[in-house]
């Protein structure tokens, strides 16, 4: 017969056995700590002076890895994700049509705008033509034809401003606007408030859902930059829709909402600046920094 104090004993040694066969589940300081060792690493990758910055949100739950977030970047073609929010929330203020068509000549073709140059003949394109190209192709015409529309830098500043980022600006066209020197405040971002920028825009209350919707679509067809956050993004099941962006001194930049399936989306900006690394190297990190947040988020 077993008395009670050896009874006791022997229940306390098959508990504290139990609890030791329990794995204990990481520490959230833990988790961000090991991102952020992470995000470390791959800073390293771009050389003396290199820069990263990045913000992710986990929108089900709230959670956010940063890294250098608040710093100023320069924000290259990923401006023109707010452009595009921008041009269809004048559509719904009945201030614009996406079938009006804006007119251009043999000398708006910039560098990088394929839509405008293939388009030189008729010499005109619709608002709805002109916002996928600046998306999907990152046509640097297009986004110059659509900011002298909308009143230029200023106004999509201040519908930035609108949408409670108190930090994100434009100040130039393209393409003045990439020169990323040193100390510069204009045409800068900081990753923390574009992911926020682009979480309200892309997936909150600014756009109506129709618009809404036809936003996402362009990000998803977005061909630049599949070497950068998507490719570090586990696809499928993961959706990935993205808008990068590339400037001087080494400003490579990527902005992406990742849809899971049965979980809410992840929204990721990535921003590289300075360093000696190779264009590789610095695509490679974009990835690695996806492959970061996808780890911690699941």
């Amino acid at each position: 017969m077993i008395d009670r104090r050896t009874f006791i004993a022997a229940a306390a040694l098959t508990l504290a056995a139990g609890c030791r066969a329990a794995p204990r589940a990481p520490a959230p300081d833990d988790v961000a700590r090991k991102a952020a060792l992470g995000f470390e690493a791959i800073r390293a990758t771009l050389g003396r002076g290199g820069r990263l910055g990045v913000a992710a949100i986990d929108v089900g739950s709230g959670r956010e890895l940063r890294f250098d977030a608040n710093s100023l970047y320069p924000l290259a073609s990923t401006f023109k994700l707010p452009l595009a929010a921008f041009v269809l929330a004048l559509v719904e203020q009945g201030k614009a049509s996406l079938d009006e068509e804006l007119p251009f000549g043999p000398d708006d073709p910039l560098d990088n705008s394929p839509t405008v140059a293939a388009n030189l003949a008729r010499g005109r394109l619709p608002l709805r033509q002109l916002c996928a190209a600046i998306i999907e192709v990152s046509d640097n015409s297009a986004a110059n034809i659509l900011l002298r529309r909308t009143g230029g830098p200023e106004a999509l500043t201040r519908f930035i401003r609108a949408q409670g980022d108190p930090v994100t600006r434009l100040d130039r066209f393209e393409m003045e606007l990439g020169s990323n020197l040193p100390g510069d405040p204009r045409d800068t971002t900081s990753p923390a408030a574009m992911a926020g920028l682009a979480r309200r825009i892309v997936l909150g209350g600014v756009l109506g859902e129709e618009n809404r919707t036809r936003l996402q679509t362009w990000l998803r067809k977005s061909v630049p930059g599949p070497d950068r956050l998507k490719a570090g993004l586990p696809s499928p099941p993961w959706l990935v829709g993205h808008k990068t962006g590339t400037a001087a001194n080494g400003g490579i930049n990527d902005v992406a909402i990742a849809w899971r399936s049965g979980k809410p989306p992840v929204v990721i900006a990535c921003y590289l600046s300075g360093g000696n690394a190779a264009p590789p190297v610095r695509f490679a990190a974009h990835a690695s920094v996806a492959r970061v947040v996808a780890e911690t988020f699941g």
